[in-house]
């Protein structure tokens, strides 16, 4: 080849190297993107799995009784095709020895007298024999046959009726029928095409068929092609029969789990529906089973719910009514003795001493008095559903600082200490600013009231959405039923407890309500003995949802050690 040719053969090559790295990192790219995808599909065919899995009680049923009847099939078809392929091969093993009995017989009627010291005879005989064998059939199939003559360690060339079954036999069948048994023995022996088959091997050797220095030997090989086949089709048979069975009982199990699930499943969307409000909403009752008189016992109960919370409802709008109508008509009557108090206040000096301290009282009380009709007031707009709130970006510092300082006087009465800990740059937030202020005036004056002459804390924080006020005593504290209940209207723990701030009942549940005005977050936490928080978060924008505060809820307790004395 000259150079030319070198040159030109070699440009190809070079030009694949040359490109080889710049191609390998593409390759190995887009190997990872298809592995990346690959595992993205299996991790979703294993979620939808699972959640399958979780959710339906049919995928688990069918599931479950596939894998049990699956089981069983398997345990019986291998018994039962080990039993089948015992028996078959028995009847062909028990088969097979009475064809080489009878052929054993028949050889030695034929070569009785046989020359032993003449090869031709010997070997004329021999095939003789075993083309009368061959003629002669039998009831154990297809056969074929080989004759040896044996002279102590020396064999004649055998007589055959099929070439490479000979050197196919093993060597401890030889042995043993040489020792003058008859022995069968499974093996691969070749067929007419050379292809290695299993075949049935028996040999026996022929009584008298020879002089005392020799032995004639008989064997047989029965192909075991037509019980392979058999085997085969069984094999076929009741892997088809397996599966369809198994198909069909996990198909039982997860019609009858639909015959039970769906009525529960309908009963769960009836109730889902009533819960929601449609009080009208009943199952339909088919039959006179144990379904049937689960639908109607279930409306039954619908029943009687819809008219206990019919009746509810009627006495609710009637409570609200009253509330609403007393409130009213108390507010007018109410101004007039306020005024007549405002002018016996104002001129209590002229008075005798208990004639003054009685105009006091009937001022103060009839302070308390308006304040209570305005909670009541109040409370029938929420529940009227016309309360609106003032939005305005409002500083929370500022009121915390404004309610802090107004409870400042009501905090010296009780000898505790108002701690007010504030960020330094301002929090605004788009808020009603007096129904805040409201709720702060609360909170404030439930932890005075409570905290047994104790400091109160009183934190503010901000986030980027949110901002929170908690208000903290160390006082009597609540337990987790009493937390419960602590926003409820009209509820006191202790109501033995005397009380110097409010005492309606309402301020917690109006400050629940405009906390939820504002779209925000009222909450509390007690512990008996060690006192409670209460925590306002309101959101940074109006209208925006809170996902979380920038306080923590519980606070941190500090155990403090006894001191001895």
């Amino acid at each position: 080849m000259s150079t030319g040719d070198r040159a030109v053969l070699a440009g190809p090559a070079e030009a694949v190297r040359r490109r080889l790295p710049r191609d390998l990192p593409t390759l190995r790219r887009g190997v990872r993107r298809r592995a990346g995808r690959a595992r993205r599909l299996t991790r979703s065919l294993t979620a939808g799995a699972v959640s399958a899995w979780r959710s339906s009680l049919h995928v688990r049923i069918g599931a479950i009784t596939m894998v049990v009847a699956g089981t069983v099939v398997v345990i019986v078809s291998l018994v039962l095709f080990s039993q089948i392929r015992t028996q078959l091969l028995a009847v062909k093993e028990q088969a097979a020895v009475d064809q080489v009995q009878a052929g054993v017989f028949y050889a030695q009627s034929e070569v009785v007298g046989i020359a032993a010291g003449d090869a031709a005879s010997v070997r004329t005989a021999l095939q003789r024999t075993v083309d009368g064998l061959l003629s002669r059939g039998g009831s154990a199939g297809d056969f074929a046959v080989v004759a040896v003559y044996r002279t102590g360690d020396t064999e004649r060339p055998p007589a055959f009726s099929r070439s490479g079954i000979y050197p196919a036999l093993p060597d401890g069948l030889r042995a043993g029928v040489a020792g003058g048994g008859q022995y069968a023995q499974y093996a691969m022996v070749p067929n007419a095409a050379e292809e290695p088959r299993p075949t049935l091997l028996v040999g026996a050797p022929v009584p008298g068929g020879a002089s005392s220095a020799g032995q004639i030997e008989l064997y047989y090989a029965f192909p075991l092609d037509q019980e392979e086949e058999t085997l085969s089709l069984i094999r076929s048979t009741v892997a088809i029969s397996g599966i369809a069975l198994t198909l069909f009982v996990a198909g039982i199990g997860v019609l009858v789990t639909r015959l039970v699930v769906d009525p529960v499943r309908r009963a769960a969307g009836t109730a889902q529906r009533l819960a929601e409000g449609q009080l009208e909403e009943r199952m339909t009752v088919r039959g006179e089973d144990d379904l049937a008189r689960l639908a109607t016992s279930f409306n039954a109960m619908a029943d009687s719910l819809q008219r206990q919370i019919t009746q509810l409802e009627g006495l609710s709008q009637l409570q609200q009514r009253f509330t609403s109508d007393v409130s009213h008509e108390l507010r007018t009557p109410l101004t007039t003795v306020q005024m007549a108090a405002d002018v016996l206040h104002e001129s209590r000096g002229d008075f005798p001493p208990h004639v003054a301290r009685s105009a006091e009282l009937l001022h103060e009380e009839l302070d308390r008095f308006e304040r209570l009709l305005s909670d009541l007031l109040e409370i029938s707009r929420y529940d009227a559903g016309a309360a609106v709130l003032d939005w305005a970006p409002t500083d929370l510092g500022v009121l915390v600082a404004r309610v802090t300082d107004g409870m400042s006087a009501l905090a010296a009465r009780h000898g505790c200490e108002l701690q007010v800990t504030c960020p330094r740059d301002p929090v605004i937030a788009e808020v009603d600013a007096r129904r805040v202020e409201r709720i702060l005036r609360n909170l404030v004056g439930n932890a005075i009231e409570h905290g047994t002459a104790k400091p109160v804390e009183v934190t503010l924080a901000a986030n980027r959405t949110a901002g929170a006020v908690t208000v903290r005593d160390h006082g009597v504290g609540l337990s987790s039923a009493e937390a419960q209940h602590v926003f409820d209207r009209f509820w006191r723990a202790d109501p033995s407890r005397v009380r110097t701030v409010g005492g309606s009942g309402l301020g917690l549940s109006i400050s629940l309500e405009d906390a939820r005005l504002h779209g925000g977050w009222l909450q509390v936490w007690g512990q008996p003995g060690v006192g409670a928080q209460f925590r306002l978060t309101v959101p940074l924008a109006a209208g925006s949802d809170l996902t979380s505060s920038p306080l923590p809820l519980r606070p941190t307790i500090v155990r403090r050690p006894a001191v001895r004395r």
